[in-house]
């Protein structure tokens, strides 16, 4: 993935797996969307660069993993997968350290993503 690709949609994940269901929610609304036939890419940002990370499976209180989730992306066609570089390095990470295949964005880029898409939904 080189330059921005602008889609239909873009799900902005800020949430970390658990402690909440907003990544989650997040997840299945880009599945949703997809299926029905938009152009999905995703940007996770903040703690949302945990969901990344292999190995994240079932947490407190019965809620699922994303890492299956994850691994569904590709066959819904949605392959366009930003992280925030700043948020790695806050939290001590790297490209290397990420279970799936995700393009470093910039902050100074974002809002060129951001304006790349006809809608944004916040999660």
């Amino acid at each position: 993935m080189t330059g921005l690709s602008g889609g239909d949609l873009l799900v902005i994940l800020r949430h970390a797996p658990h402690g909440s269901s907003w990544l989650k929610e997040g997840l299945d609304t880009a599945l949703v969307a997809a299926a029905f036939g938009q152009r999905v890419s995703l940007l996770f940002m903040g703690d949302g660069v945990m969901a990344l990370l292999p190995g994240q499976g079932s947490g407190p209180l019965g809620q699922k993993g994303t890492q299956p989730t994850l691994q569904m992306l590709e066959m819904y066609d949605i392959d366009s997968l930003w992280v925030e570089h700043q948020a790695l390095l806050e939290r001590g990470l790297n490209d290397m350290s990420l279970s799936v295949d995700a393009t470093r964005i910039e902050k100074d880029a974002i809002s060129r993503l951001l304006a790349e898409h006809t809608q944004i939904l916040n999660f």
